[in-house]
């Protein structure tokens, strides 16, 4: 089958083909120009000028009998009935040869868009689906592609208010109080609000995927309610500790609205180390998530504290009986038990980690098509007939084209003619793993000749990307030495090979970057480069851990159906990257917060040992509950139907949570607590040393005295 597209960076999903097809009514396809897809052994020819669809009659009892769906790149029919119905297609595209299958069951045909499959407007596309579901007669018929995928899955909304409620009933019971409640939704609302305005102000210099904005939708509503949280929450102790109102949000707007700054700017910097990869959907993707980001920053250091000054004392009113308790026994308890068995603690949760990122290791990246989609819709019918009929390969095409050397005569187009690569079409037919090869066709001008060559694995399978490099680095060279000849493989199926091998190569610039950015913001924050090395090397732990849950998940198929993902499949190929970057800056965020609030005590004049043991029990409370809070928001796109998306959002859901349990109440203790003083070691020149603990002296006696 002809291929002719590109990676699609508008949905990052698989390039299944540009369609021609003029915006009209679904009703009036039979009138447009179809070009032939080409089947293994002959090449596809135009539909004869004014050739129309044949009709299929009703079955003798008048009944529809039929099956269709979407519409797209390709039409494929599924013969019903004995090979007595291959003649009610006689005149249609099916009839190329190679076209229709051997058991003269299963034909397909290929139709060209005049746009490209990210502009094709999803109306007419859906008046496809209608049109083919409602058409008779005793052939089934099922229409896929990118656009179909792409119509058939529906964008984000229902998910999104299934996290947000869940954020509101967390929130209930962390603060007991609706007005406390009340404050972190308002300010992510309003900073998701302009954080998506921003976006699409951004999106006429920087396109970006359509799944974009539920990306940053769901980044921002996430950061956003903890960003408030930690504010609200220092506030109600300062409150508690005897300040009046406006002492209290300078107080929280010194403490946890500079961590909140610390922590949002992190973020937005690990987002930006996705430019290093040089992929235009990554850096749609992260400017969409990055400005989300900022923006919900600022509504929580500049319009919360507005709101705190209009709520003063009031903010604990509305109160939920039962809920809101402020005790810390349970906290303060976990703290000291961990510290009295550090060794034994660091261990069990160091071995935890490394346990769940061992299926890590045989991670496999790739980009979705119809294969992966929900098995109820067309795509996947489509997808699954072919397979049947012609054989897994027949989706994964490999195009192998030749520039040949100093042009030439004008050749006759068509696989008949004499052609330069038969000795390089030959080698790759012999090849172990390809189904077939379709004759090599020349230019009219001599100057380039292509072939295409169909592998019996399927897109998604193991076995595609190494014949792919089989074919480009073994079996190419040895055909064309000596000949002259500059042979490319490609084809939608090889792009998605080599953005996969791009990203593996690139990765490790993205991880020095965005780790070494993220120390240096640390160290400026806690004046201390031990802590800041800890909290590097757990969350690169707590992210592999992440890693290894997604690929148990969504490539071995552990509960894979029980969370919505339909078949065992690739990780897409852009989901770790976009993992990295978010869960290494949200996890600063919860280190930035715990550490924060232990150098406090620390300053005071507190003892490591027993700073470590105020700061995770004053923090415990308000991080569990942050952590829920994202952790929910991000495991509710499971119950959309992007694959894609549900990807990302079990990654980042099951990292969060590690990290607020595993890291934050078990590893960060034990690793401080067996540092002791060495915790604060910031090697800087002496007469800085002695300013900064001047300063840190005098930071109480303000407090004091304000």
């Amino acid at each position: 089958m002809a291929h002719r597209g590109r990676l699609d960076r508008r949905d990052g999903r698989r390039p299944r083909g540009r369609v021609r097809l003029r915006r009209r009514p679904a009703e009036r396809l039979r009138r447009r120009r179809l070009r032939v897809g080409q089947g293994p052994g002959a090449p596809g020819r135009p539909l004869p000028r004014g050739q129309r669809r044949q009709h299929h009659p009703r079955d003798p009892r008048g009944r529809r009998r039929p099956r269709a769906a979407g519409a797209g790149p390709r039409a494929r029919g599924d013969r019903a009935d004995a090979p007595d119905a291959a003649r009610d297609v006689g005149d249609l595209p099916y009839t190329t040869p190679g076209q229709i299958s051997a058991d003269g069951r299963v034909a397909f045909a290929t139709a060209n868009l005049d746009v490209a499959s990210g502009d094709m407007p999803k109306g007419e596309v859906t008046k496809l689906i209608d049109d083919v579901r409602t058409a008779s007669g005793p052939v089934r018929l099922e229409l896929g592609g990118a656009v179909v995928d792409t119509a058939e899955t529906p964008g984000g909304g229902g998910s999104e208010g299934v996290g947000l409620l869940a954020a509101i009933v967390i929130l209930l019971v962390a603060f007991g109080s609706v007005l406390a409640m009340g404050l972190p939704i308002v300010t992510a609302l309003f900073g998701i609000g302009t954080g998506l305005a921003l976006i699409s102000l951004l999106g006429h210099l920087l396109p970006a995927p359509s799944f974009s904005p539920i990306v940053a939708a769901l980044i921002g509503l996430g950061v956003g309610i903890d960003y408030a949280l930690f504010i609200v929450t220092r506030y109600r102790e300062a409150l508690a500790s005897g300040e009046d109102p406006e002492d209290a949000t300078v107080t929280a707007a010194a403490t946890a609205g500079r961590a909140v700054l610390f922590a949002g700017t992190t973020v937005v910097i690990a987002l930006m180390g996705l430019f290093v990869m040089q992929q235009r959907l990554l850096n749609g993707v992260a400017v969409a998530a990055g400005a989300t980001v900022l923006m919900t920053m600022l509504a929580a250091v500049t319009l919360l504290p507005a709101l705190l000054g209009f709520t003063g004392r009031a903010i604990d009113r509305f109160k939920v009986p039962g809920l809101g308790r402020t005790g810390r026994p349970m906290a303060e308890r976990w703290a000291r038990g961990v510290q009295r068995h550090p060794v034994a603690a660091g261990l069990a949760a160091a071995a935890l980690l490394l346990v769940l990122a061992v299926p890590a290791l045989s991670m496999r990246l790739s980009l979705p098509d119809s294969s992966t989609q929900p098995h109820d819709t067309t795509g996947y019918a489509a997808s699954r007939i072919l397979a049947d009929g012609f054989g897994p390969g027949t989706a994964a095409p490999l195009v192998l084209v030749a520039e040949l050397p100093g042009g030439g005569p004008p050749r006759a187009a068509g696989p008949g003619a004499p052609s330069p690569l038969g000795p390089l079409e030959r080698a790759v037919r012999g090849t172990p793993g390809v189904a077939g090869v379709q004759p090599p066709m020349t230019s009219r001008d001599g100057r380039a000749a292509l072939f295409i060559a169909y592998p019996k694995s399927g897109a998604q399978d193991e076995a595609t990307p190494r014949l792919v490099h089989e074919i480009r680095d073994e079996v190419v060279p040895r055909a064309t030495a000596g000949t002259g000849l500059r042979v490319h493989v490609g084809g939608p199926n090889a792009g998605s090979i080599d953005f996969a091998d791009d990203v593996a190569e690139r990765l490790p610039w993205l991880i020095a970057v965005v780790v070494g950015l993220s120390l240096l913001l640390l160290v400026a924050l806690v004046r201390s480069l031990t802590v800041a090395l800890q909290a590097a090397v757990m969350n690169l732990l707590s992210i592999a851990a992440a890693y290894g849950v997604l690929t148990a998940v969504v490539q071995w198929g552990w509960a894979g159906r029980v969370l919505g993902f339909p078949v065992e499949m690739p990780v897409t190929t852009w989901v770790p990257l976009m993992m990295f970057p978010i869960l290494f800056g949200l996890s600063m965020d919860y280190e930035v917060f715990l550490v924060s609030r232990i150098r406090e005590f620390y300053e005071d004049g507190v003892a490591t040992r027993e700073a470590v043991a105020r700061g995770l029990t004053r923090t415990a409370r308000v991080i569990t509950a942050a952590a829920a809070i994202m952790v929910m928001v991000f495991l509710s796109v499971l119950l959309g139907a992007d694959v894609q998306v549900k990807q990302i959002g079990l990654g980042l859901g099951v990292a969060i949570l590690i990290d607020a349990t595993v890291v934050r109440l078990v590893l960060v203790p034990a690793l401080m607590e067996l540092f002791g003083d060495a915790n604060w070691w910031l090697p800087l020149p002496r007469s800085l040393r002695a300013r900064g603990s001047r300063r840190a002296a005098a930071r109480p006696a303000r407090a004091k005295g304000d």
